[in-house]
């Protein structure tokens, strides 16, 4: 039987290689990734998939070229302007994940009405993790653990994360043939399926995520038990 993820968190990598191959300027790649993103989370909201994590901008990117980090950040100024509305009007409730300190005003302004304006929906949550790292997320919920005078424990560190509001990914997906976490949900992917996509970012469709999402489904999550303890606890199918 098939089984959809309830939350599935991608690492969009590959943009700028799909831009290279084709000898245009990195940016171009990043923008051919929005409508990608676009496209996927569309997918995901038609599948039946609850929440979609994606890996937008890590607190490592800013040691990119200074072209290409100023190209992302007025990138992503225009993606809220154009693709706020369209998500809005779809069902989809935004969150942006990470350090907001870095970040303009005007990018600021924009995460703020964004997710002021679709607070609302419920069809799919989409958090996008901006100036995100998963050492700094474990790190921020610490400190204000710490701040709080509370303890810190697993279940206090869960709480206080920056994606306390969805459960923990079960599908991690990272396209463009690299195989590494890349600091990206160290705490949530705990116990995540990941999957490994040959796929630049501009060129995963829906039959790539189809793909995907199958490949999770023949999967055994055991989370540190047997796979027969799992069986003893499936309800019997003989009639009485």
């Amino acid at each position: 039987m098939s089984q959809t993820p309830n939350h599935i968190a991608i690492v969009m990598d590959g943009n700028g290689r799909w831009a290279s191959k084709r000898f245009l300027p990195r940016i171009a790649g990043h923008k051919q990734g929005v409508d990608s993103l676009r496209r996927c989370v569309k997918a995901c909201a038609d599948r039946g998939v609850a929440i979609l994590t994606v890996f937008a901008f890590s607190s490592e990117n800013w040691n990119r070229p200074i072209e290409e980090v100023s190209g992302l950040m007025d990138l992503f100024a225009m993606a809220l302007t154009r693709e706020v509305p369209n998500l809005k009007a779809d069902g989809v409730q935004i969150h942006f994940i990470g350090e907001r300190k870095a970040l303009s005003p005007k990018v600021l302004a924009g995460i703020g009405l964004a997710e002021f304006d679709t607070a609302k929906n419920s069809r799919l949550i989409l958090n996008i993790c901006f100036n995100y790292g998963g050492r700094w997320d474990i790190a921020q919920a610490a400190a204000k653990l710490a701040a709080q005078g509370q303890a810190i424990t697993e279940s206090s560190l869960n709480s206080a994360m920056a994606l306390a509001h969805v459960p923990d990914p079960d599908l991690v997906i990272r396209t463009g043939s690299e195989q590494r976490i890349s600091n990206f949900l160290l705490w949530q992917s705990a116990y995540s399926e990941f999957i490994f996509s040959d796929k630049l970012w501009p060129e995963f469709d829906e039959n790539a995520l189809d793909d995907a999402i199958a490949e999770f489904s023949g999967r055994e999550r055991r989370f540190g038990q047997t796979s027969g303890q799992l069986l003893a606890k499936k309800p019997s199918t003989v009639p009485n």
